[in-house]
């Protein structure tokens, strides 16, 4: 139990506890027994120093004690005196192994206790405090001294080749420990791994554990993590490394779009390598032969200055490293070129040009058409039309599209003024359009009958003969009369036809006080549109 209780507890605290130990030996032998007391079981590491407590306990008071030595059991049945004390001769170190390392703490016999400096992990073994008494003989007691040594703790990649066997990847070690290590691993990759130990000449253990796997390229630079756990450390030691897998090298060649046309600069391709170690060489051949002249070759990159019917080829590219080479093709097909780059902007230019022009004709034709129904509406002839015969050149009229309103007098009877002898027959007007034998038709005014005097019906009043007609109102005179505003324009008129057939305007005939006719030029602006799109006035008087 006294030595659970040691090996859980650290160094100094069973130091500390050498009387409880020594109570427990005690009353395992009874009360008032002779006994020396000691501690069962103390921890050191090297270098360090440790303290063997040693004290007599006499019940009775009966025993007289002699001497005290200490003695150092390293293995069964070898015994060594490393310190003895005499309380007339003194003290004495007969080992060699120990001199200057050992020293008593105290000059007495009832604590004979003993320090040892600079400890080896060789000093560990049975130490026994040995007392001679008088009359009883030798008492003694044992304390057993456990060096402890903490483990060099490593761990390494092992580069290895990929291949179908399964070889050593990664090595761990807990070296020169004791107690033994004990060793785990943990990775994600499918492998298995050993353990060996192996005994130092000091009682010290190194372990050794293998991890071993299949390597294959794609298990490199992968991880695995070793972890060593012992009892000198207050946790495990963990360390990962990463696989180191060689293996020969792939290739393939990036950059060709399928776009190499005639004239095209700088294309570029690329030889990408995958291999460890990485590839030392990097070679650039043609199918065809030589490189052409174009191709500029640097590294793993190629380019080619200027597309051309040479590069039409198929390009092959190489590489090496300590375990193989790999080599990739590709081939390259030049097309013509679908237009000139350059010439871009010049298209361009054009394209807008002409759209603009479209758009300038557009308008101008827009401006002319709306110039031209502003003609009709005012009554002068369109530019295809003719005053002479009419719209389209027809002959159906003297004026065309603009056909006047006719007051016409016939027969024997009309007069050189325009009067004749029956001035009350019905109101013509002379409208555009012509019958089957291409004569312009004729319809009579919207004036009724009632409005004028019409002594007889066989003979239309002229012009002149209605105008002197007392029944007209006062709202049909109004219509007669010309306002200034519109004499420039009937002038203009009337100078299109060239002075032909147009005959001046009629006069509206005034009667003074004096019986005296005042005669004025009226025109009436009221316009009528007709079926075929022409306009003409109500109100306009041919002859």
């Amino acid at each position: 139990m006294a030595r659970d209780y040691a090996a859980r507890c650290p160094v100094s605290l069973v130091r500390n506890t050498w009387l409880v130990a020594t109570a427990i030996l005690l009353a395992s032998q009874g009360f008032g027994a002779q006994k020396v007391r000691v501690e069962e079981e103390l921890e050191a590491y090297p270098t360090e120093s440790v303290d063997l407590r040693c004290e007599f306990i006499d019940g009775g008071g009966r025993t007289k004690l002699t001497q005290v030595s200490w003695i150092w059991e390293p293995i069964d049945g070898q015994r060594d005196n490393i310190a003895v004390y005499h309380p007339l001769y003194g003290q004495s170190f007969p080992n060699l192994s120990f001199k200057d390392r050992v020293v008593f703490l105290h000059n007495s016999l009832e604590n004979p206790s003993i320090r040892i400096s600079n400890l080896k992990m060789s000093d560990a073994g049975r130490y026994t405090c040995e007392y001679a008494t008088y009359p009883s003989g030798n008492e003694q007691g044992t304390t057993t001294l456990v060096m402890l040594a903490k483990p060099k703790n490593s761990a390494k990649v092992v580069t290895a080749q990929a291949g179908t066997k399964s070889v050593v990847v990664a090595q761990c070690e807990a070296a020169d420990g004791k107690p033994a290590a004990t060793i785990k691993w943990l990775a994600s990759v499918g492998g298995n791994h050993s353990t060996s130990t192996t005994d130092g000449p000091d009682g010290t253990v190194t372990v050794r554990s293998e991890y071993r796997l299949v390597p294959t390229p794609a298990d490199n630079g992968r991880e695995v993590t070793c972890m060593v756990d012992q009892r000198t450390q207050e946790r495990p030691w963990v360390h990962s490394v990463k696989l180191s897998v060689e293996y020969p090298p792939s290739v393939s060649i990036e950059g060709y779009d399928n776009n190499w046309y005639v004239g095209r600069s700088d294309a570029v391709l690329l030889c990408m390598a995958n291999g460890n170690p990485e590839p030392t060489t990097v070679t650039w051949t043609a199918a065809s032969g030589a490189l052409p002249d174009t191709v500029v070759v640097s590294g793993n990159k190629l380019t080619v200055r200027k597309v051309d019917d040479a590069v039409n080829t198929t390009f092959i590219c190489e590489v090496k490293n300590k375990h193989g080479a790999s080599s990739h093709q590709i081939t390259t097909i030049v097309i013509e070129a679908l237009e000139d780059p350059s010439s871009a902007g010049v298209v361009a230019g054009a394209v807008i040009g002409s759209l603009l022009a479209l758009l300038l004709v557009v308008a101008l034709i827009a401006v002319l058409l709306t110039r031209s129904r502003r003609q009709q509406r005012r009554g002068y002839p369109s530019s295809g039309d003719s005053i002479a015969t009419g719209s389209g050149g027809s002959n159906c009229g003297d004026y065309g599209n603009k056909a006047r309103l006719l007051f016409s007098g016939t027969g024997n009877n009309s007069s050189k003024n325009g009067t004749g002898a029956n001035n009350n027959g019905p109101i013509y007007t002379y409208r555009e359009g012509c019958d089957a034998t291409g004569t312009l038709t004729e319809k009579a005014n919207d004036y009724h009958h009632h409005h004028l005097h019409h002594p007889s019906i066989g003979n239309p009043p002229s012009a002149h003969d209605i105008l002197l007609s007392g029944e007209i109102d006062e709202a049909e005179r109004r219509k007669f009369d010309l306002d200034d505003s519109m004499e420039e324009e009937y002038d203009r008129f009337g100078s299109i036809g060239g002075g032909g057939n147009m005959l001046p305007p009629a006069y509206h005939v005034h009667r003074g006080h004096g019986g005296e006719e005042e005669m004025d030029v009226y025109l009436d602006d009221d316009m009528e549109s007709q079926r075929d799109g022409s306009v003409i006035s109500r109100t306009a008087i041919y002859v």
